[in-house]
């Protein structure tokens, strides 16, 4: 196939240096050369210089994406959750220290009382089999036992204290078991559920269930995790370039966090690159993410002050309207080919945040130059985003809204867009919903499986191998007409249904 004497398509270098700013459906690749199986891909690479996932797959710092029940979750599927900082910095490093606190691939929502507290309905046990009982209530106690929905029941008198009945010194297991070990003692003692607790200060991690146990086997298996030099999931937060979101920083690396994010819509801006030199001066063996950047005049700003990866894109995320509001941004895919090919230079990998509907996106952001990919819309919606699921209209949804929406600027996020100090505070972004998607445990997997059907078809068997395709002009690309997008998804049908597993 090499040395073919035909000239088909057009080389990435020709293609984004027409003036034209491209989305990722406004490309299409051409096939290549298949000489291994799917299952031959490797998609393990680089979230930073010194940061590596097994997946790349990264989780938005967004208050409707990444609390600790997702970073957790990205972080058992091998990739990594980045925890938004519309939030106390108390609050945040709260988060981060329960996602690091598991081994387990998901965060349930234990229920607890004190021993003198009364349960006076069912209700109080929401969908829970147990309460549990610690010395002030709160999950910053000591546990002394527990309180079975069947044993409330068989109460006469419902006013009874809690320590009239409880189960005292129940079995528990230390917080550092991981899934398989907590599954296996709970087969070995026959057990419904058992509770996790801090090997160092007693208190109660989470609880984990049969049913917990057979719904997760019920998923495709997990890879590899990603693991810190800790020995816990690796979990990483966001900061804003504000003087306060110093101190905030300071308290995320106490926290544990593996990788900080600086959050920023514009970040070629004196105050990430003051920020970026305090990071790094202050905490050199923290990995520094900066952006977000869509030239590679903003990147190189960025790499010359020392960062370890670049988060790229402006305008393209589902819930944002900073090109239509702002008359600034960039066409992703054009965003991702250009800032990669001057961060490649430097050795710094980059983050395509922004503009993921569909695993062929993924697909294209990787082969463009991305290491990683960061997804917002793709993720909310799903068990593990933050807020209560709703109806409308006969649908299951949960809210998303864009960071730069007035709702989300109300707790703090206006920081972000440099809107902080405006008297007059201008959206960015909207409110919206996304129907629900299950679980990430599930639908994560085969989205990955997809891309790497994808890199078979490109004949790459890794990020590297593509990224050696695209700049070698070997793999070709074109760009699709408005009848050629329509042609190559669902069309001429009067109904379907559409499922991607």
């Amino acid at each position: 196939m090499d040395g073919a004497p035909f000239d088909d398509g057009f080389p990435a270098v020709r293609l984004f240096n027409q003036g034209y700013s491209y989305t990722y459906d406004d490309v299409i690749f051409l096939p290549h050369y298949i000489d291994f199986p799917t299952d031959a891909v490797q998609l393990a690479t680089k979230l930073t210089r010194n940061v590596s996932l097994s997946i790349p797959c990264v989780s938005s710092p967004m208050d409707t994406v990444t609390e600790s029940s997702m970073a957790v979750a990205m972080a058992a599927l091998g990739g990594i959750g980045i925890v938004h900082s519309n939030n106390t910095a108390s609050d945040q490093a709260a988060l981060i220290r329960q996602a690091k606190s598991h081994r387990i691939p998901f965060v349930s929502d234990p229920i607890f009382v004190s021993p003198s507290d009364s349960i006076t309905s069912v209700d109080e046990f929401a969908s829970s089999p147990c309460i549990l009982v610690t010395e002030s209530g709160t999950k910053k106690s000591k546990f002394l036992g527990v309180v079975t929905k069947s044993d409330w029941q068989a109460l006469n008198d419902k006013e009874v204290k809690v320590r009239d009945y409880m189960t005292k010194s129940l079995a528990s297991v230390p917080s550092s078991y991981n899934f398989e070990e907590v599954a296996a003692y709970l087969a070995a003692k026959d057990l419904e559920f058992v509770p996790l607790v801090n090997e160092k200060d007693g208190e109660v991690v989470d609880v984990v269930t049969a049913a917990d146990v057979e719904r997760i086997r019920g998923f495709p298996k997990l890879g590899m995790p990603s693991m810190g030099p800790d020995g816990k999931f690796m979990v990483g937060a966001s900061i804003g370039t504000r003087e306060s979101d110093k101190e905030r920083l300071e308290e995320l690396v106490k926290a544990g966090i593996n990788v900080v994010v600086l959050d920023s819509s514009q970040g070629n801006s004196i105050y990430q690159i003051e920020m970026i030199k305090y990071a790094k001066k202050m905490y050199p063996e923290l990995d520094v993410i900066g952006g977000n950047v869509v030239t590679m005049y903003q990147a190189q700003n960025l790499i010359q002050a020392g960062v370890d990866g670049l988060r790229v894109g402006m305008g393209s995320g589902s819930i944002c309207t900073t090109q239509e509001v702002c008359a600034v941004g960039r066409g992703q895919a054009t965003a991702v080919y250009k800032v990669s090919s001057i961060a490649e230079q430097s050795g710094v990998p980059i983050i395509a945040d922004g503009g993921i509907s569909n695993s062929g996106h993924i697909v294209k952001a990787l082969v463009l130059g991305a290491s990683t990919v960061m997804m917002g819309s793709f993720l909310a919606g799903s068990n593990e985003a933050p807020g209560a699921y709703e109806y409308q209209g006969g649908r299951r949804i949960k809210k998303y809204r864009g960071m730069g929406s007035l709702e989300a600027m109300t707790k703090g996020s206006d920081a972000r867009y440099l809107g902080d100090t405006a008297k007059l505070k201008i959206a960015q972004g909207v409110v919206g919903a996304v129907a629900d998607k299950g679980s990430v445990l599930k639908f994560i997997p085969y989205t990955m499986q997809a891309v790497k059907q994808g890199f078979q078809d490109l004949g790459a068997s890794s990020l590297q191998s593509a990224h050696d395709l695209l700049k070698s002009g070997v793999l070709r690309q074109e760009v699709r007409t408005g009848a050629a997008q329509v042609e190559g998804g669902v069309h001429g049908l009067v109904s379907y249904e559409k499922k991607s597993f």
